[in-house]
This record gives C-alpha cells, structure tokens and sequence, in this order.
C-alpha cells in the first residue's frame, strides 16, 4: 500500500505542477490580453484624433474649391468682358479712322 501511496502521490504532484503551470500561462495571457486592450484603446483614440483632422482638412478643401471655382467664374466673366471692350475699341478705332480719313477730303477751313 505504501507503494501505491508514493505513486499516487506523485500523480498529486504531478498534477499540483500542471495546474500552477497553467495558472501562470493564464496569468502571462492575462498580461498579453491587457496591453493588446491598451494598444487597441491607444489605436481607436489615435483614429478618433485623425479623423477630426481629416473633417478639417476635407473641411478646409472644400472651401478652398468652391473659393477657386468662383475664382474661375469671375475671371471667365472677367475676360470676356475685356475681350468686348477690346473688340468695342477695334470698332471705335476703325470708325475713327474713316472718319479722319473722309476729313482729308474736306478743304480746311480758312479763319478770318
């Protein structure tokens, strides 16, 4: 009976030994599972602070679109108002022009 008590005491040891190896991979895991929450927690704030910034930035581009695209329309009008008053000033020049030319015609006038 002595014989079957030191073996099933080594069984018990054997056995304590497995459960406190297993307690400490569960504590190690425990570890590895509290700093990959602390990483993802870490990650979520850093994207939270990063999307802000990419509402700011969309934000801010928007803006500067829609002031570039009335810049656009402003000088299309612009320059198409020029190029009347470029053609309007052709016409005025070559009315001119005929007129100062029919004037050679004219005998000048004497004074007295």
């Amino acid at each position: 009976m002595t014989q079957q008590g030191a073996v099933l005491q080594g069984y018990n040891n054997e056995l304590v030994k497995c459960i406190e190896d297993l307690c400490m991979r569960k504590e190690e895991l425990n570890k590895e599972i509290q700093q990959a929450e602390e990483e993802r927690n870490k990650l979520q704030h850093e994207i939270q602070v990063l999307r802000g910034q990419l509402d700011c930035v969309c934000e801010n581009l928007a803006q500067k679109i829609a002031s570039r695209n009335e810049l656009d329309k402003i000088l299309a009008e612009t320059e198409a108002a020029y190029m009347k008053i470029l053609d309007s000033s052709r016409t005025l020049l070559n009315v001119l022009k005929k007129e100062v030319g029919s004037l050679k015609h004219i005998p000048e006038l004497k004074s007295n």
